[in-house]
Parts: C-alpha cells; structure tokens; sequence
C-alpha cells in the first residue's frame, strides 16, 4: 500500500502545469485595472443574475 509519496512523473508534471498556470491566472488578475462604479458579487454575465435590489438592469 502507498502513502501518496509514489507519484507517477505524469502526475507530477501535472501539478507542476496546474501550480503556473494558476501563477499565471493570480498575476493576471492582479494586472487588470479597479472597475469604479461596478457591481459588488459575482458577474451577472456569468452568473445570469440580471437584477439588483429586486430591480431588472440592463446594460
């Protein structure tokens, strides 16, 4: 039985892939400019939440 320290080398370049590409997402995130004046939340576009305060809103 293994203790989770024989990991393929697949595996390992796997999680090697996953750690840059977070990296990457986290240093890009970090890049985009403040929006003034947007919603507080989740992205309606994304979420499909088109009110806010029970109010229909359109862009």
């Amino acid at each position: 039985m293994t203790h989770g320290t024989d990991i393929p080398e697949a595996a390992k370049r796997a999680l090697a892939e996953a750690k840059e590409r977070r990296e990457k997402a986290d240093k890009a995130a970090q890049e985009r400019p403040v929006e003034l004046g947007g919603r507080d939340g989740p992205e309606p576009v994304r979420y499909g939440d088109w009110e806010k305060k029970g109010i229909a809103v359109d862009f």
